[in-house]
C-alpha cells in the first residue's frame, strides 16, 4: 500500500492518484470534452492546464481539501487582484475532475477519490469570490466612430466587423470567423498554410455571403450553439442602417466566400490580427482600454433592452436558448431597468 501510494505502478499509465494524471487523462484521451472545444477556447485551456500540471500536478486527490482551493485561489487570483485568472484555473481544474467522474468505474478507488475530490472543491467553489459582470457599454455613437477610424486606415473590412457585431448581435468570433486545426471534423475550402506566426495549416469557419440571400436576411448557426442547441440566427441586415451604409463598400461581385477578409492578408483575420486594429480604432474613438471588441454584441442588446425590446426577443436575436442567459450576462442596461422600474410604480399610484 505504502508502495502504491508513493507512485509505484506495475505499467506506465496506471491512475497514480495525482492531479497531474486527471490533466493529462483530459487533454489526451480520445472521449474527452476537450477535443471538442472550439480553438478560441482551447487554446486557454491548454495554457492553464500546463499552469496547472506546473503548480499542482504532483498533488494527491486524497490529500487535497477545500482549504487548498481557497489557498490557491489567493495565488492565482495574486490576493484577489485577478479573479478572472483563479475563475480560469478552477474551471479548467472542474473540467478535468469531471471528466474523470465520468470516465472511472463505478466503485473503484480512483472514482471514489475524484468524485469526493469534487464535492469539496465544489462547497469551497462558493466562499471564492467571482470576477464582477461586465459592464463596459459602446454606444452607437462611438460605433461610428469607430467605423470612421476604420475607414481612414483604409480598412472597410474592420467596419463592417464592428457594424454586424453591434447590429446583428452575432458573436466577434462567428463575424470574423475561427481558424481552426487541419485535423477538425468539418470541412472548409478556406486554409491558411504555415508561416512564421504560425507552425501548422489551419482551416477557417464563420459567416460567409452564401449565408445572406437575395433580400438580405442573414441566416447562420453560430459556433458556440451549433455542437449544443443548434438554434439559427436570422437577421434582416437591410433593417440595420449601419450594415447598410458599410455594405456599399462592396459590390455584388465580391460578395462570395468569407465576408470578412482582411485588406492586408486577402485572408480572414486571426483574432491576434483583428484586436491589434481593434485597439487603434478603440483610441482613435476615445473609447476606455478596458472595453473589449467583443462588448460591441453586449452593447447591441443592451440598446435594445433600454429602447423597450421585450427579453424574449433580444434572446431570439441573439441566438440564446434562456432568456436567463441574455438578462443576465448580456443585457447592461441596468438603469433604464431601474427608470421602468420607477416609472411603472409611479404610474400605478397615478391611477389609485
Amino acid at each position: 500500500m505504502n508502495a502504491w501510494k508513493s507512485g509505484l505502478r506495475g505499467h506506465v499509465g496506471s491512475f497514480d492518484g495525482t492531479v497531474s494524471y486527471i490533466l493529462k487523462k483530459y487533454e489526451t484521451e480520445e472521449d474527452s470534452p476537450f477535443h471538442s472545444l472550439r480553438p478560441g477556447s482551447r487554446h486557454p485551456y491548454e495554457f492553464y492546464l500546463k499552469r496547472l500540471d506546473y503548480e499542482i500536478g504532483a498533488k494527491r486527490l486524497d490529500g487535497i481539501t477545500g482549504v487548498d482551493l481557497k489557498r490557491w485561489h489567493e495565488a492565482w487570483s495574486e490576493g484577489g487582484v485577478k479573479l478572472a485568472a483563479s475563475k480560469m484555473m478552477r474551471a479548467v481544474l472542474d473540467a478535468a475532475i469531471t471528466y474523470a467522474v465520468m470516465s472511472f468505474k463505478s466503485g473503484t478507488p480512483e472514482r471514489r477519490a475524484v468524485t469526493e475530490l469534487r464535492e469539496s472543491l465544489k462547497a469551497a467553489s462558493r466562499k471564492i469570490p467571482n470576477p464582477k459582470r461586465r459592464e463596459s457599454i459602446i454606444t452607437a455613437e462611438q460605433v461610428i466612430a469607430l467605423r470612421s477610424s476604420a475607414h481612414e486606415g483604409d480598412r472597410p473590412s474592420s467596419a463592417l466587423v464592428y457594424a454586424l457585431v453591434f447590429e446583428t448581435t452575432l458573436r466577434l468570433w462567428d463575424v470574423i470567423g475561427q481558424w481552426w486545426p487541419m485535423d477538425a471534423s468539418l470541412i472548409s475550402d478556406v486554409v491558411m498554410a504555415p508561416h512564421t506566426s504560425m507552425k501548422f495549416a489551419k482551416k477557417w469557419f464563420g459567416i460567409r455571403w452564401e449565408d445572406i440571400d437575395a433580400e438580405l436576411v442573414l441566416r447562420y448557426v453560430p459556433s458556440k450553439t451549433s455542437a449544443k442547441t443548434g438554434l439559427a440566427v436570422t437577421f434582416p441586415l437591410s433593417r440595420a442602417p449601419m450594415v447598410m451604409e458599410e455594405l456599399a463598400h462592396w459590390p455584388i461581385e465580391k460578395r462570395q466566400g468569407p465576408v470578412i477578409v482582411a485588406e492586408g492578408t486577402g485572408m480572414p483575420y486571426s483574432s491576434n490580427y483583428f484586436g491589434e486594429f481593434w485597439r487603434i480604432d478603440r483610441a482613435a474613438a476615445g473609447i476606455p482600454a478596458n472595453v473589449w471588441a467583443r462588448d460591441l454584441r453586449a452593447s447591441g442588446i443592451t440598446e435594445g433592452r433600454a429602447s423597450g425590446v421585450s427579453t424574449d426577443d433580444a434572446a431570439k436575436v441573439a441566438g440564446h436558448a434562456s432568456t436567463k442567459t441574455t438578462a443576465a450576462v448580456y443585457d447592461r442596461a441596468t438603469l433604464e431597468a431601474a427608470e421602468r422600474f420607477a416609472d411603472a410604480r409611479t404610474a400605478k399610484r397615478g391611477k389609485k
